[in-house]
């Protein structure tokens, strides 16, 4: 079985470092969470393109929780709040510039590869914050929790999916309209 077809998430696919902020999400009203145990660690890692060379550990899982947890601070909360855990985590790995007769390469060095997955997040992270920081979202339904990097050519993207959220806000927009009528 692939690894999509394990991921229970409603939304994957997203950059790196919002991936891994949807690895918590709502379903019916409760808080899932695929990161409970090494388990659902190895589904996000193959989900993520980084299950061949990183081990769902326990260690591997603390990591990616303590970035998940300074990625929310920084996102959902402000940069003052969260870039001193971001940087704790960008402290356990460096990039290491070289030539190679293909041209220019970089690549994650980590002191210790548990940290490996934690720091690529917290590194994407930053590449978005260069790329297009206002296109970084959370979803504007209010019971989702759910964040995306906004692709859509006038940057006016409020859903994490149309069909989910989207939808329903306009059902319910629909249903008080109907109902005051």
């Amino acid at each position: 079985m692939s690894a999509a077809a394990r991921d229970p998430r409603p939304l994957t696919g997203e950059p790196l470092a919002l991936d891994l902020l949807n690895t918590r999400w709502i379903r019916e009203g409760a808080v899932q969470d695929l990161l409970t145990d090494t388990d659902g660690l190895a589904v996000w890692l193959d989900s993520a393109g980084l299950g061949g060379g990183h081990t769902p550990d326990p260690a591997t899982l603390r990591h990616v929780l303590q970035a998940r947890d300074a990625l929310k601070r920084a996102v959902d909360g402000s940069l003052r709040e969260g870039a001193a855990a971001v940087d704790t985590v960008l402290a356990h790995g460096r990039i290491r510039a070289s030539l190679t007769a293909d041209g220019p390469r970089v690549l994650p060095e980590f002191a210790d590869p548990s940290w490996g997955p934690a720091w690529l997040a917290a590194r994407n992270y930053l590449e978005l914050l260069a790329t297009a920081p206002d296109r970084i979202r959370s979803c504007a339904h209010e019971s989702c929790v759910l964040h995306f990097f906004d692709t859509s050519r006038n940057g006016t993207r409020r859903w994490c999916s149309m069909a989910a959220c989207g939808n329903r806000a306009k059902a319910s927009r629909h249903y008080a309209r109907s109902k005051n009528a």
